[in-house]
């Protein structure tokens, strides 16, 4: 071996040696961000936000994520991020829209927005609109990023519903659109929050309750006290965004900044791909434990469309404009930017 050679083998093993420079340098910044309920799809979004940040900056910038409403309860959220209490946290704007009105446009039943990708972008510019960013800067709260909540199914207990008649007089755990839509089937929905969704169930509170499909069905364990579910009702999607304290955003570093907005798409994908491989795990499960799977005809959806989700969307922009909110504007910019993705992506 040449004194060339020999030369080289201490260098190559400092380098070996020596940790990884991070990407992105910057102060030591730790986040704490609330959620309720245990690791799940829900999750996989802020879950892959937290690990990019963590990684670039070589552990600099942290987002520690608290579940199981370690933090704060999931519907006091909002208000425990104007009052700074946390950096981040997970709302669901069903759970509280008088609080957020505007934005409950994304909760209507019926809207075109089953494919993830077209549901991501249409979130994003919804957003972005002055009325719902004036909307969450009066909670000091700034609008990150969607869960891409998939849309609600039905699981519950008793008779399958094997037809949408069948749903007058049920008690149901239904949110925000979802439950308006139901409510026109003559169905009784009720506000419960999540984590309470089993005992509730398993009392006879209600008979069935809404969750996004399958991952959350899953997450709370309803399959172990449920007999049957819905597959292609689709009666709504609860919208679901990642919220950050403003003056806490306005304080980070703009490479810190940079970091996050970086994080959203792969974020996205870190959604789409945990829900995919839950919906496959689920559905086997569910399969092997003999609950039946509901799967209604065209004449049935159409009756539910007529029935139950236009009639929503009517009165939601009347009641939404009677408060000088721009209700029509807003459902159009739904509809508009779905139509719009949907030629940009050839779906």
């Amino acid at each position: 071996m040449n004194r060339w050679a020999l030369a080289a083998v201490p260098a190559a093993l400092t380098l070996l040696t020596v940790p990884a420079l991070a990407a992105v340098d910057g102060p030591k910044v730790a986040w704490d961000l609330s959620v309720w309920g245990p690791p799940r799809a829900f999750t996989a979004g802020i879950e892959a936000i937290a690990k990019h940040v963590s990684t670039e900056t070589g552990g600099k910038f942290t987002i520690k994520i608290h579940y199981g409403d370690a933090l704060s309860k999931g519907p006091d959220n909002l208000d425990n991020i104007k009052l700074g209490a946390f950096e981040m946290a997970q709302i669901c704007t069903g759970y509280h829209p008088g609080k957020n009105p505007a934005i409950t446009v994304l909760d209507l039943p019926g809207l075109p927005l089953v494919d993830p990708d077209i549901h991501a972008r249409v979130h994003d510019v919804v957003y972005k609109h002055p009325a719902i960013v004036a909307e969450f800067k009066r909670w000091n709260a700034v609008l990150l990023l969607s869960v891409l909540q998939p849309q609600s199914e039905l699981m519950g207990t008793g008779e399958p519903p094997v037809k949408v008649e069948m749903f007058k007089g049920m008690r149901v755990r239904a949110l925000g659109g979802t439950g308006d839509a139901l409510r026109n089937l003559g169905a009784v929905p009720t506000s419960v929050p999540a984590p309470e969704v089993y005992n509730s169930l398993e009392r006879g509170v209600f008979q069935a309750a809404a969750f996004p499909y399958t991952y959350a069905f899953a997450a709370y364990k309803i399959e172990e006290i449920a007999k049957w579910y819905t597959t292609n009702l689709g009666p709504g999607a609860n919208n679901c965004p990642t919220v950050v304290n403003d003056q806490a955003l306005n304080k980070l570093p703009p490479q810190y900044r940079a970091l996050i907005d970086a994080a959203k798409p792969i974020a996205y994908e870190a959604l789409k791909t945990a829900q995919k491989t839950t919906d496959e795990k689920n559905l086997a499960a569910w399969q092997k434990r003999g609950l039946v799977a509901i799967k209604y005809d065209e004449v049935e959806l159409k009756k539910f469309a007529d029935m139950a989700a236009r009639p929503v969307w009517d009165a939601w922009v009347k009641e939404m404009t009677a408060k000088n909110l721009p209700a029509k504007e807003l459902l159009d910019l739904v509809l508009a930017e779905a139509d719009k993705a949907k030629k940009a992506l050839g779906r």
